[in-house]
């Protein structure tokens, strides 16, 4: 048996190495490699070869945690972290809530669903830059189309990205119509694996659709939930391209400055890889901390029992 265990092996290696490589190449060596840097001053533009002398490298760069006590004894850091959550508190609740009545929507028969479903994933396929750039047209206070419908019924539009209160809300809002039709599908797919037999005892026992909601749909959709709420945390955690053409400069007052936001201009702007690379650490732990938190709380509310 054990030969055969090892035969097997040898036999799908090679059809395993390509991936296998392609891991190590760029996956496996440069984290471990972000760590090294983390651990330095390297400014990123030194030139570094594959025969450069390792010791030789750290001897002239490496100061050890010291990015590390920069970045937790600094405000801006508390700045930063306070705004990604700020991103991560408004846009999950929201973009739960909107995917699931998109997810309904589908899930029904309804008059025009056929077209809504051509629709609503339009925004999923846009490319980030083009999607940031009509919505910092849409946005904008003096002609933007968000502002001219508000005011059409009597409201008094914000600056929206020109506001330190209203910037990071126009960020979820560019977000949430760009991953709602993504999540959307993911929800549609939970309502379609739930058995009608469930609906069926409940109509013929008198409850009505609220009900049918509340005690069938959505226990059993929590497995689905779970998921949604688990990749939408690390994305949330990871937003860049929206902030950087949005909002190029942090926002006003720094109102839109996260994590992935300061790794790229401290790695990119300001040359100070080492910083990048510890903010970089630093992101990972906290989404690996909380996705286990979020792992472990499964237990008290998610339904496994279909």
């Amino acid at each position: 048996m054990k030969h055969s265990r090892t035969s097997g092996f040898f036999v799908a290696l090679p059809f395993l190495l390509p991936s296998l490589i392609g891991f190590l190449v760029f996956s496996a060596i440069p984290i471990i490699a972000t760590l090294l840097i983390s651990l330095t001053n390297w400014d990123g533009l030194s030139q570094l070869t594959l025969t450069s002398d390792f010791q030789g490298f750290m001897k002239d760069y490496f100061i050890g945690v010291d990015n590390y006590k920069e970045i937790f004894t600094s405000t801006e850091f508390y700045q930063v972290l306070t705004n990604t959550l700020k991103f991560v508190i408004l846009y999950i609740p929201l973009m739960i809530v909107i995917s699931l009545c998109i997810a309904g929507i589908l899930n029904s028969k309804a008059r025009g669903v056929g077209f809504f479903r051509v629709v609503y994933y339009i925004p999923v396929i846009t490319s980030w830059v083009a999607g940031s750039l009509i919505w910092r047209w849409a946005l904008n206070p003096q002609y933007g189309i968000v502002n001219a419908i508000l005011s059409a019924v009597g409201i008094q539009g914000p600056q929206w990205l020109q506001s330190p209160q209203w910037a990071m809300p126009a960020i979820v809002l560019a977000s949430i119509w760009k991953d709602m039709g993504y999540f959307g599908l993911m929800l549609l797919s939970g309502l379609q694996g739930i058995n009608h037999d469930y609906y069926e005892a409940a109509e013929i026992d008198g409850a009505g659709k609220v009900k049918r909601f509340f005690k069938i749909t959505l226990p059993l959709l929590t497995p689905t939930l779970f998921f949604v709420l688990i990749i939408g945390m690390i994305n949330s955690f990871q937003i860049f391209p929206q902030v950087m053409i949005m909002t190029p400069d942090g926002g006003p007052g720094g109102s839109t400055m996260v994590m992935v936001e300061r790794i790229y201009k401290y790695g990119f702007t300001y040359y100070k890889m080492g910083t990048a690379s510890a903010l970089s650490w630093i992101l990972f732990l906290i989404i690996m901390v909380l996705t286990f938190v979020q792992i472990k709380l499964q237990k008290r509310w998610v339904n496994y029992d279909n």
